[in-house]
């Protein structure tokens, strides 16, 4: 028995045995040496796809040990330039950044050259240290600096609250074009769409098919994108929400299912543009001056594309007949419709109108980042929601008051806080005003219980 026993022990053991060497093999030969220690520069950067990269001269001369910073998208990361006036900074994907250089360490009375910036790179406030700038198609863009005599540019407090004051208009404005779209289909149908960014993406995507993939003029591809918008919204509404609404699908059920949307067509773009950055015909302009105010023609265009717009809404809903119905649905849709109105009708309108709407927003959106992504509509919802909420559930009025508050909170709050949080501040706004005003600024005292 003792013999017998060994012996159905020994391949056991020897099973053990075999299993122990070969994971101590794998231990040591088979995990590849950047998973341990991810591959790093000799100043500590971690490697990565994606970097900034470039020279820094000085009457063609090379300027060594210039220190470089960069932040954004939640990371930071420095550098300084070799013996060949030559930098690069490692970053984790393809975002805006801001590149800032330590302009004591550059030569007396010498600063960067802002006339001859890439393109894609534009001074943060009119500074002369600090510079936005954003990939293309690739994962790498080459910011050569030049430096030039000249002093040293520097921004009061105050000119940089009226500078991102306006700039909070504009973005404020374009928001406000998406919001009020989507506050129209909340008032007529209780629908709260979670695909509404998707219908943002759609407009500047369709541009970029149109002048990038067909090489046609970008006065067609705008066209293009405002019809291409409200057929979106006309087969949304014809091809699923009409059919549910009469199934008598209640209001959770609806904005599940506009979830579900929301992804289907977030994907479907990105098989259609892929993950990169597109950019659109005139992206990135150079600023303009008016005194503290830096807006380039883009931003000049955009702003009075959405102040006419706006005017036009404002004209259909107290004006036109269709309009005070769409108020009337809003209101009552029981009793509008006891009253002779084609209920379907004005909310098919409605959300041909949203889809517009949302168009519009998604080419000036795509100026104003710069560049079309398969996602940037999803980066607006919360803020559509929120300045909705702000002015008042169902209000168009109110949803661009709101998207005014939202967009002039965002950009002020950068001057305390990060930029990678500044769209918490508005959520801060909404919380604030919600306290003292529960029904939003817009929105009417209803009487519970």
């Amino acid at each position: 028995m003792g013999l017998r026993t060994a012996a159905l022990e020994r391949p056991h053991n020897g099973l053990i045995a075999l299993l122990a060497t070969l994971l101590a093999a794998f231990l040591v030969l088979g995990i590849p040496a950047g998973a341990a220690q991810a591959d790093t520069t000799d100043d500590g950067q971690e490697i990565t796809q994606f970097y900034f990269a470039g020279n820094i001269t000085y009457q063609d001369e090379p300027i060594p040990d210039v220190e470089l910073k960069v932040e954004g998208d939640g990371f930071e990361g420095e550098t300084k330039t070799d013996a060949e006036g030559s930098w690069r900074l490692y970053v984790p994907e393809k975002a805006q950044y801001t590149i800032s250089i330590d302009e004591d360490t550059l030569p007396e009375g010498v600063i960067v050259d802002a006339e001859q910036l890439p393109d894609g790179v534009k001074a943060v406030d009119g500074t002369s240290g600090s510079f936005e700038a954003e990939f293309g198609l690739t994962g790498t863009k080459i910011v050569n600096l030049f430096l030039g005599q000249g002093e040293r540019v520097t921004v009061s407090f105050l000119d940089q609250l009226i500078n991102r004051t306006v700039g909070g208009i504009n973005f404020g404005l374009l928001l406000g074009l998406a919001s009020m779209g989507a506050a129209l289909i909340y008032g007529t149908t209780r629908l709260s769409n979670f695909a509404h960014g998707e219908m943002v993406t759609w407009g500047g995507v369709a541009v970029v098919i149109v002048t990038s993939l067909m090489n046609l003029p970008l006065w067609l591809g705008i066209v293009v994108a405002v019809l291409a918008g409200g057929l979106l919204g006309w087969a949304m509404d014809a091809g699923i929400w009409r059919p549910l609404r009469r199934r008598g699908l209640g209001v959770v059920q609806l904005m599940i299912v506009s979830i579900g949307l929301s992804l289907a067509l977030r994907y479907a773009l990105q098989y259609v543009v892929g993950g990169a950055t597109h950019q659109i015909p005139g992206a990135s302009p150079q600023p303009m001056r008016f005194g503290p105010i830096s807006l380039s023609y883009i931003d000049l265009i955009g702003m009075g594309v959405s102040l006419v717009a706006i005017l036009g809404m404002a004209f259909f809903l107290t004006r036109t007949r269709i309009g005070k119905a769409t108020r009337a649905i809003s209101d009552n849709p029981q009793l509008a419709s006891a009253s002779g109105i084609d209920v379907d009708k004005v909310i098919r309108i409605t959300w041909i109108i949203s889809g517009v709407l949302a168009a519009i927003s998604g080419i000036l959106w795509a100026y104003f980042r710069p560049g079309v992504k398969w996602d940037m509509g999803m980066q607006m919802l919360l803020l559509m929601f929120c300045a909705i909420t702000l002015g008042g559930l169902g209000s168009a009025m109110g949803a661009l008051l709101g998207s005014l508050v939202v967009g002039i909170a965002v950009e002020i709050s950068t001057l305390w806080i990060p930029t990678d949080l500044k769209y918490a501040s508005a959520l801060i706004a909404l919380i604030v005003v919600l306290l003292v005003r529960p029904q939003g600024l817009f929105g009417r005292r209803e009487r519970l219980g």
